[in-house]
């Protein structure tokens, strides 16, 4: 396994590293050592191949990531896997601020709490978060599915679209068009689907889950609603 030591490397020589590695790399492992907290560690990537960070990174940490796996065995600053279009991003700690901004595809797990934003903007992405998440995640989400183990915070799904969300412990508020909505046999299905990808065994059950999403009020414009936009 190859391994950076980020204490006698630059972050410019591990991502360009990491950006010249190509599809027949597929399966190799790299292991990077003393990250500080440095930000953009693992950026861009675009290669079947693992990233293991050995403690806490910074702000956008695995950013615009495609096809890797990238591995935090710490804390993560705002904006971890922001604008991910696949691959599996794992958090072994807490996240920061706008966790999977933006994200089109694949799956961002936290093992810890997210802080607000999470999933702010998500146009189809997978979140799972074992812990809880702060106010105003899921703002404006357009696609994709955020599951939370634990509490939601104020103002949840504001604005949102067509994702959906799916939260085991207590929300504090809801958003603006954002409504609880019956659980189906398919969103049980999918949730035990997410939960299983998560590492998340059959002791938690999709039961103990609720469902929120749009009730698409606010699609087109209408003056009774202006206060809502």
């Amino acid at each position: 396994m190859p391994t950076v030591d980020l204490a006698q490397s630059t972050r410019r020589e591990l991502n360009g590293a990491l950006h010249a590695l190509q599809k027949q790399d597929e399966g190799s492992s790299w292991r990077v050592e003393n990250p500080a907290g440095q930000h953009a560690l693992a950026c861009g990537l675009d290669a079947p191949v693992t990233v293991e960070i050995a403690g806490h990174a910074g702000y956008y940490c695995a950013g615009m990531n495609q096809q890797a796996t990238v591995i935090v065995e710490g804390n993560t600053g705002v904006g971890v896997a922001e604008n991910m279009m696949s691959g599996f991003v794992h958090v072994k700690g807490d996240a920061s601020q706008s966790a999977g901004a933006t994200a089109h595809g694949g799956l961002l797990v936290i093992e810890g709490n997210a802080s607000a934003r999470c999933g702010i903007s998500m146009k189809g992405v997978d979140i799972v978060v074992k812990g809880s998440i702060g106010p105003m995640s899921a703002f404006m989400a357009q696609a994709g599915r955020l599951v939370v183990l634990g509490d939601a915070g104020d103002a949840l799904g504001d604005s949102i679209y067509e994702a959906r969300i799916y939260v085991r412990g207590a929300v504090k508020s809801l958003g603006a068009d954002c409504v609880e909505k019956d659980m189906r046999e398919e969103h049980r299905a999918e949730l035990r689907e997410l939960l299983d990808a998560a590492g998340i065994g059959a002791d938690v059950g999709v039961d103990e889950f609720r469902r929120y999403g749009s009730a698409r009020q606010l699609y087109n414009f209408h003056v009774d609603n202006a206060a809502a936009y």
